[in-house]
């Protein structure tokens, strides 16, 4: 029970630090000194405690506890004077730097310096002290912590009696037998008393009603919860997953009353003895142990599909479930034995003996668990679902280790080895136990971020049940240590290491500083938001600022409250901020080096919002691409294309190169509308016309006044072109639509024709393309020419003409056109 005790008191642990473990205050004030003869009595009486070795376990805890209070007394010390000490190091600052070696000083400064570094060191006394006494105190525990680690090693490798020897095994059938017999006499005593048999009687009603009431939920409380828990699985609502949970919780808190009910009726009756009192003392926790885990192998083995905890078959569910139930049966009874041997104080020949055979079923219990989560052909992983594959193989790494621990742990007690056994499979046990109860709870988790969330059937895809999991995952590592050995004094003093924080230099910096740091930062940048919002929704809309100056306005207030807030939080956290100049000198080699591309777009980020030659909303073009500008940030400008898709581009872009700005400073812009008409028109009513139907739009403004110029003799048109000014430039190409709808009507109304591309052809060589007859073939049939073969006459050879053609002989046109076809364009 030594290790459900240890639970216990990490739980009672993690309360106190809860409660206890506030901020500390920034600026430490004067405290009281600790009785410094009185501690130097004590710390010398218990270094000679520890020099002669002699102390058992449990006066060494609480020496061991004796210490850390003292410790913890010398270190709220070392803060002793500590503003007085920083107003006198700020006053010979002020004096400047000390002379060097052969260089005089003024009198008066010399001798003031000289008071000041008297007064400094008047002050730093009792901290300094406090810090030797710390130090002398810290040593003491480490020393404890040590000796006894080494205990504990020599105890687990301390070679026992073999249960396996006949020699130790009537010792032990006379031990178990002397309990029982010790145990029913006391309870045939108390039975045959007249005295208890009366007290019996005058709580007969109370005892039958708590006997009905533990006997009703302990038969029918399970039975119950089932049902509830049966009734909602087949639900596919949003939230089912939290109530069946909360429901199935009734599987260990019915019959847990129902057996609590039993146990009062037991001692109602009056005729438990001194033993019987303390089994039944220990009977709830047993209780407990078996409720919780069979509520846990239901919820590990027992769900099916997307709700299961371990991806297994039906069979191995079913095996993984009865021998969970099996293991914590066997717990319980190593527990009951254990008791047993406290009260009749068993030799460890008897111990090793009795014990032995539960820790063989544990063994075999264990072997064969593992075995069926670790075996490959029982798992059913789904495809895709990567918390799932991990669980199996964490599952699959837990199962096979399990296998080795319970073949080892048992070889080594059968040989005599027995608290080698004991500390490695049992504590195997209940890590298989704190990892699915980790898991389900992790179930738990996202059931609920399902309920209190939008999205139903998105188990663990968001931020806060993942971080939730792994929160979880970490707070079960204190269990897990205690588990396997360590002591509540361990993870206290890895607290107390953690609270302490970390020395530089003359500073200590503590996780209470950085917490201090993080508070006071989120407040300032929750100010700097709030004034944000409200300039940009109360203040700057009522101002003559454009849009552009109003976000430029706000982005800089944005700025400027972060870094005031980084600023003051790292005051306020007790850092000196001198120290960050040489980190800052660092850091500009490096930026100068490999970072001058993200501050080339920071300070280019910096002059958009200051010279503002871009704004939010206006229409630009950047690098052929045109679109309205959404957002301006320090490193980068969103655009929106008139496509619709956003395009990224660096400050330095827009610094250094080319922008067109459609709408900057106003929303005039001008078109250009080119139009072509046939040769034969009337040039002068075409240049009216036009003029006429442009200044006809409502859209066109008349100063300045539009025009039509006629522009040139084109290869197919006579050529002219519409300018006009519109009040909103963005309406471009809605003008352009309509002004070319018009000119295509009043054209064809007044019979005016829009020419197209033409091209006459003119050919040089006509008679090449007549058909002539073909010249019959030679009746020759040698594939390859040889040298019999009469070559073709010369006049049969394609002639060159002039202007570029062939000339080809008479039956090798074949309709086709010459050359290159005499075309003149």
């Amino acid at each position: 029970m030594t290790r459900l005790a240890r639970l216990l008191s990490a739980l009672l642990l993690a309360a106190s630090f809860v409660v206890g473990g506030g901020v500390a205050p920034a600026l430490a004030q004067d405290v009281t000194q600790p009785s410094y003869s009185e501690w130097e009595l004590r710390a010398r009486a218990d270094e000679v405690k520890l020099d002669l070795g002699t102390a058992s376990v449990t006066e060494l805890e609480r020496i061991r506890e004796r210490m850390v209070n003292w410790r913890s007394q010398f270190l709220d010390a070392q803060a002793t004077n500590e503003a007085r000490i920083s107003t006198v190091r700020a006053q010979i600052d002020a004096l400047g730097a000390a002379p060097a070696e052969g260089e005089e000083e003024p009198e008066d400064i010399a001798s003031r310096r000289s008071t000041l570094n008297a007064q400094l060191a008047d002050l730093r006394a009792p901290g300094l002290r406090a810090e030797e006494a710390y130090t002398r105190a810290d040593g003491i525990i480490r020393e404890i912590d040590t000796i006894i680690r080494d205990r504990q090693a020599s105890e687990l490798l301390e070679l026992g009696p073999s249960p396996l020897n006949p020699v130790n095994w009537p010792a032990a059938v006379t031990g178990l037998v002397g309990s029982a017999i010790a145990t029913w006499g006391e309870v045939k005593a108390n039975v045959t008393s007249p005295s208890y048999q009366m007290e019996a009687r005058r709580n007969l009603p109370l005892i039958l009603l708590l006997l009905a009431i533990g006997g009703m939920l302990i038969v029918r409380g399970k039975t119950w919860a089932t049902m509830g828990v049966d009734r909602l699985r087949g639900n596919t609502r949003r939230g089912t997953g939290v109530f069946r949970f909360l429901v199935s919780l009734g599987e260990i808190l019915l019959p847990y009353a129902g057996i609590y009910a039993l146990i009062e009726a037991i001692s109602a009756t009056g005729f438990s003895g001194t033993r019987w009192e303390f089994l039944l003392n220990q009977l709830p926790i047993w209780a407990a142990l078996l409720l919780g885990t069979r509520w846990l192998a239901n919820q590990t083995f027992h769900e099916i599909g997307d709700r299961s905890t371990v991806q297994l078959n039906d069979r191995a569910r079913w095996e993984g479930r009865r021998l969970a139930n099996a293991l914590a049966w066997l717990y319980v009874v190593r527990a009951v034995v254990e008791a047993q041997g406290n009260l009749d104080d068993y030799s460890s020949a008897t111990t090793a003996v009795v014990e032995f055979p539960l820790l063989v079923l544990s063994a075999l219990a264990l072997f064969r668990l593992c075995r069926v989560i670790s075996k490959e052909s029982n798992g059913e992983v789904p495809e895709g679902e990567d918390r799932s594959v991990f669980r199996a193989r964490l599952m699959r790494l837990l199962g096979r280790a399990g296998m080795v621990v319970a073949v080892v742990g048992v070889l080594m007690a059968s040989v005599g080895y027995q608290r080698f056994g004991e500390t490695s499979i049992y504590p195997f046990v209940a890590t298989l136990g704190l990892a699915a109860f980790v898991m389900v709870l992790q179930r738990f988790i996202f059931d609920l971020n399902d309920l209190i969330s939008d999205r139903f059937g998105t188990e663990g895809d968001g931020l806060i049940p993942v971080l939730a999991a792994f929160i979880l995952s970490a707070a079960a590592l204190p269990f897990l240590a205690l588990i396997w050995g360590a002591r509540t004094a361990d993870l206290s003093e890895v607290w107390t290491r953690f609270r302490e924080g970390f020395v530089f230099g003359d500073t200590r910096v503590s996780p209470t500083d950085f917490l201090v740091v993080i508070i006071v930062f989120v407040i300032g940048y929750m100010l700097t938001r709030l004034l944000q919002g409200a300039l940009k929704s109360s203040v700057l809309p009522k101002t003559k600022i454009d849009k552009g100056g109003q976000t430029a306005i706000t982005s800089g207030i944005g700025y400027v409250g972060i870094f005031l807030a980084a600023i003051i939080a790292i005051t306020s956290g007790g850092l000196d901020l001198s120290s960050l100049a040489i980190v800052a000198g660092a850091l500009s080699v490096g930026i100068g080096f490999g970072l001058q591309t993200i501050v080339s777009n920071f300070v280019s980020g910096i002059i958009l919002l200051v010279e503002r030659p871009i704004s939010e909303g206006d229409w630009i073009e950047v690098n052929g691409t045109h679109g309205i500008v959404k957002d301006i940030s320090v490193r980068s400008t969103r655009i929106e294309t008139f496509d619709m898709f956003d395009m990224i581009v660096p400050n330095a872009d827009l610094i250094s190169g080319t922008v067109s700005n459609y709408t900057r400073g106003n929303m005039l812009g001008r078109i250009v509308i080119p139009v072509g008409v046939a040769y034969g028109c009337d040039t002068r009513k075409v240049q009216h016309l036009l003029l006429t139907i442009v200044r006809r739009h409502e859209d066109v403004l008349m100063n300045p006044e539009p025009g039509v110029d006629f522009i040139g003799f084109g290869a197919d048109s006579l050529d002219f072109q519409i300018r006009a000014v519109l009040y909103d430039v963005t309406m471009g190409l809605d003008v352009r639509t309509e002004i070319r709808h018009q000119i295509t009507e009043t054209f064809k109304k007044e019979g005016i024709e829009i020419p197209f591309s033409q091209r006459d052809v003119w050919l040089r060589n006509p008679d090449a393309l007549s058909p002539k007859p073909a010249k019959p073939l030679p009746e020759a049939k040698a594939d390859k020419p040889t040298k019999d073969t009469p070559l073709p006459d010369a006049e049969d050879k394609p002639k060159r003409v002039p202007g570029g053609g062939l000339d080809l002989p008479e039956g090798r046109g074949d309709g086709e056109a010459s050359g290159d076809g005499g075309i003149d364009k």
